[in-house]
């Protein structure tokens, strides 16, 4: 509880400290902050549409930053969230796209287990040369955001058949049957391109904290997280639990890719680099704090700032890459604490060393005043 608290706390000053350095900046610029965080909530929450955007925003920023929160907990740090959830993006639609008649309700469970599929495969291959050859996931999972972004848009460009693509550039748009997008949810909210993904998102939340709390497979991956060599001991797979950690994270970024394929988009087309959403869902899950409900609050402020940050140039005047500011001052003081945390934790370290150490050079001189005293006896 006390642990919650303190996340709690970080998080909260951190997006406090986050807005004032966003605040003094517009004022050395000469911009008026109070209008411009005004105009930034007048964009996010203005009409039904807006917030149908802030919405559809969240949706893949929840998953991600539950698959990095997955790895995070196995003592991992996922780098390949974007890699994963592209993987998913061009394998759903490209399978959509390839069978224009299949009913919707073999259509869009299929869609969602192979974008999941994809994204849990690309996560477990850093995974498995962690655990056989010592293999940084850090710099795999980084090498695989390229190798994947490459081959996606390799796919698109030469093996995609020319009867799903508009141009080399891009792909048709997914049918009626493979579309998470739902008219009421779209009417709702006058148009925006929210979908049924945000009802899958909040839903696998719950699902992430059941499988990591309450489950056995979930207490292994923890205590890996905590001590391998312990668990080890205990009769845990280390090198298992490593490989499902990664396959889990990278599904649920995979997973994230299919929503963006199947609900916001409606296709596939051209990257130039690897999708936000990944590295957005790591700075989530950060500020999240290791909370699943901390998580979902975490996706709105990111969703709020980025979706309110378009409309305040016009508004305000102030321009929108102070947002991109704003939210890197943000995960700056989380990042801040952790670093005084790690700090913190290594002095204690070595204070405890360095008293066991203490202790043991008084127990070898009272061990050898013993031995004297009893020779001089004899």
């Amino acid at each position: 509880m006390a642990a919650q608290k303190n996340s709690f706390s970080v998080a909260l000053f951190s997006v406090l400290f986050g807005l004032i350095i966003g605040a003094v900046i517009m004022l050395i610029f000469g911009y008026n902050p109070i209008s411009g965080y005004t105009a930034l909530l007048g964009s996010a929450f203005g009409s039904t549409q807006d917030i149908g955007s802030v919405l559809t925003q969240m949706t893949p920023l929840i998953l991600t930053a539950l698959g990095f929160t997955v790895a995070q907990t196995a003592g991992f740090f996922n780098i390949g969230l974007s890699g994963q959830a592209l993987a998913g993006w061009v394998g759903a639609v490209w399978y959509a796209l390839s069978f224009p008649n299949m009913p919707v309700y073999l259509m869009l469970p299929s869609a969602l287990i192979i974008g999941a599929g994809l994204g849990a495969l690309a996560g477990a291959i850093p995974g498995w040369l962690r655990a056989q050859v010592g293999a940084s996931e850090v710099i795999v999972t980084i090498m695989m955001n390229y190798i994947l972004l490459f081959l996606g848009n390799n796919i698109l460009q030469n093996t995609m058949s020319k009867g799903i693509k508009v141009s080399a550039e891009t792909t048709k748009q997914v049918g009626a049957n493979a579309s998470l997008q739902m008219k009421w949810l779209t009417d709702l909210t006058q148009g925006s391109s929210i979908s049924a993904g945000i009802f899958i998102s909040v839903f696998m939340i719950f699902v992430v904290w059941f499988v990591m709390k309450k489950t056995t497979l979930g207490f292994e991956i923890r205590a890996v997280g905590l001590n391998s060599d312990a668990a080890k001991y205990a009769g845990m797979s280390a090198k298992r639990n490593a490989v499902i950690a990664m396959a889990i994270s990278g599904g649920l970024a995979g997973l994230a890719g299919t929503i963006e394929g199947l609900g916001n988009y409606l296709n596939f087309f051209t990257q130039n680099g690897s999708p936000s959403i990944g590295f957005d869902g790591m700075a989530v899950a950060l500020l999240g704090g290791g909370s699943y409900l901390g998580v979902l609050a975490a996706a709105a402020i990111f969703s709020v700032l980025k979706i309110g940050g378009l409309g305040m140039p016009m508004s305000s005047g102030v321009p929108f890459e102070l947002v991109d500011i704003v939210t890197a001052s943000i995960i700056f003081f989380v990042g801040a604490s952790y670093l005084i945390k790690l700090i913190q934790k290594r002095v204690k370290a070595m204070d405890d060393k360095a008293a066991r150490a203490s202790q043991d050079k008084k127990a070898v001189k009272a061990a050898a005043d013993s031995n004297k005293n009893s020779k001089g006896g004899e």
